[in-house]
């Protein structure tokens, strides 16, 4: 029987799998992508000589093969915290899911193993922008600041790495850096001996540099709205720097959008820190958008639903507030 391990490419579905996978080791087929390829359990065979594992992936988005699978008796575990709508009522289904805001994968994981490799944890906590989580769990192992520090920098720079379009976009493809990584039970040793921890890192910050010039397209007293240009750069930062953005204005909400060759884009949204509900339910408002409470993004918007997007962003965190256009 072949097991297939169905994974997000960021850092918390890398994180996810690669926590489980030190704690139960098995050989599998390894399927992820980029962020942005959510419908992953599509790939995997409809047979009844299969099982499966899913991590960080959206059950809702992923409905429709998960089905297919569970009424031929296929045994799949899931782990998740996106929207998930309903979950089947299946006696194979063994579901891990928790959409409650404070939550990632990563946490899932480390809750069902006893917390053996919690280092991986808080990498992929902090990758997740999870930092009062992660910062909890690094207590928890009595972890030094700049120790802490190597750990949220490394899921940052994990995360970045996934953000691209297509595998085009990033450093190195998601299925290649956990296959890197999969060998070391301690980040830090990853950190020390991996030339790809340095260089994301470094390109992470390059192109956090070149995003922090931009104004943004609009302000908002409870928020703020960025487009960033059709470069990949741009499409491999609007994760880390909506995250960045999230951190520094606690109280607002962001967006950052980055623009296709089409002229469509791609959105990342986060609900304010401080309040960090509503993310999911604004991007299930268009076609291809999904997520969860405090994160969630778009797809593909099409560039003249931008105004109905401002508008509904608005409505979900604005308030009375008023939109104060930007343009450049």
């Amino acid at each position: 029987m072949k097991h297939f391990d169905v994974f997000n490419g960021d850092a918390d579905g890398i994180c996810a799998l690669h926590q489980l996978r030190l704690t139960k080791p098995l050989r599998s087929l390894l399927i992820t992508g980029v962020k942005r390829e959510v419908q992953l359990l599509s790939r995997v065979p409809v047979s009844s000589d299969v099982s499966v594992t899913v991590l960080d992936i959206s059950l809702d988005s992923n409905r429709e093969p998960l089905l297919a699978l569970l009424r031929l008796g296929v045994e799949v575990e899931y782990f998740d915290h996106h929207f998930s709508g309903a979950i089947p009522d299946y006696p194979n289904l063994r579901p891990h899911i928790d959409t409650t805001p404070a939550v990632c994968t990563s946490l899932l994981v480390d809750r069902h193993i006893g917390a053996k490799h919690r280092l991986w944890a808080i990498v992929g906590a902090f990758g997740d922008n999870l930092s009062p989580a992660a910062s909890k769990l690094a207590e928890s192992r009595m972890l030094q600041p700049e120790q802490i520090e190597r750990l949220r920098e490394l899921g940052e720079s994990i995360n970045y790495n996934a953000y691209g379009d297509t595998e085009a976009d990033s450093l190195i493809s998601p299925l290649d850096l956990y296959k890197t990584l999969r060998v070391y039970s301690d980040p830090f040793d990853f950190l020390a001996n991996e030339p790809i921890a340095q260089a994301l890192h470094e390109a992470r910050h390059r192109d956090m540099q070149l995003a922090q010039r931009l104004p943004p397209k609009v302000t908002l007293s409870r928020g703020a709205l960025y487009v960033l240009p059709n470069e990949p750069w741009a499409r491999r930062v609007r994760g880390v720097f909506s995250n960045f953005l999230s951190t520094t204005f606690p109280d607002r909400a962001h967006a950052v959008l980055s623009k296709g060759s089409t002229g469509d884009y791609v959105v990342s949204v986060r609900a304010p820190l401080e309040n960090p509900h509503g993310a999911d339910g604004l991007c299930r408002r268009f076609a291809t958008g999904g997520g969860r409470e405090a994160a969630a993004g778009i797809s593909r918007l099409p560039h003249d639903r931008l105004g109905d997007f401002i508008t509904a962003f608005e409505q979900a965190f604005a308030d009375d507030s008023q939109a104060k256009p930007g343009y450049r």
